[in-house]
């Protein structure tokens, strides 16, 4: 199944009685799509690739900037003004040479979300809006993908999976917010800051959870959503249920397809 260099790299996993070789061997054969190549893309794609997840697909359409150093660790100052895509491939491949990345330069918007999305085991998003977190949520419940979700802001972070597909007791993210905020009641990371090592914290956190639903093993953060309060030090998990209202997942289902998202300013811009 390995090969010797295969077998030294992935030692600690296989030692583990709930990955073991077959479990390397899922994650060598999955697919991940990473939503956003910033600060919580940057740690998730890294820490995928150590773990050797076999195919990682990185959606993104912007540059590295200088600003964005702060927290994305995935870009050096070397390539300020390439697009973030291909210098998370490069880092991915320093880290891991079994690991495939699939560069997408593009904006995910409702024209392209199924077809990208329908590619991959797994979404991960590290969006930092609004219009593009609910576009995902929905074309990952139509698609019937397991969805792992965090977000960042100043000191704080959360985290939460959604497979609402599944049916049962499973939410999705319309669940917990059924509408965006009006624009302007809740900044960007660009408009209220951010803590660099916060989003090293949930990107890293957000990779576990990953290869939790990977390999199958553990508690699945669906039906709960983690709240990190950096400044405080504390961590809440919070119960969530199934709206039986919900638009998209709900009895009385509104949304049957991303025609709802044409128009919308679905920008991954990365957090």
């Amino acid at each position: 199944m390995f090969n010797e260099r295969q077998l030294e790299r992935y030692a600690r996993h296989i030692l583990l009685q709930e990955v073991g070789g077959t479990g390397q061997r899922t994650l060598l054969d999955s697919r991940v799509l990473v939503v956003g190549a910033g600060g919580l893309g940057s740690p998730l794609l890294l820490y995928l690739a150590a773990a050797g997840v076999g195919t990682l697909g990185v959606v993104d359409d912007d540059a590295v900037a200088l600003s964005n150093l702060q927290r994305q660790i995935a870009h050096t100052e070397a390539r300020i003004g390439h697009p973030k895509t291909e210098s998370a491939a490069e880092t991915v491949a320093r880290i891991n040479p079994d690991v495939t990345v699939e560069s997408h330069q593009t904006r995910l918007e409702p024209g392209n979300a199924m077809e990208l999305i329908g590619r991959y085991d797994l979404v991960a998003d590290g969006s930092d809006n609004f219009a593009t977190r609910f576009l995902i949520n929905d074309a990952c419940f139509l698609s019937g993908k397991t969805l792992v979700s965090a977000s960042i802001l100043r000191f704080d972070g959360q985290l939460a999976t959604f497979k609402a597909h599944l049916g049962g007791d499973n939410p999705c993210y319309r669940c917990i917010f059924p509408e965006a905020p009006p624009p302007g009641l809740i900044p960007s990371c660009a408009e209220g800051g951010i803590l660099g090592a916060v989003a090293g914290s949930m990107g890293s956190l957000q990779a576990t959870e990953v290869l939790k639903e990977l390999l199958g093993i553990g508690e699945s953060l669906s039906g709960s959503l983690i709240v990190y309060d950096g400044l405080g030090a504390t961590f809440r998990k919070i119960k969530v249920k199934p709206d039986p209202a919900c638009a998209l997942c709900g009895a009385d289902r509104r949304i049957v397809d991303l025609s709802v998202h044409e128009g919308a300013a679905a920008d991954h811009c990365a957090a």
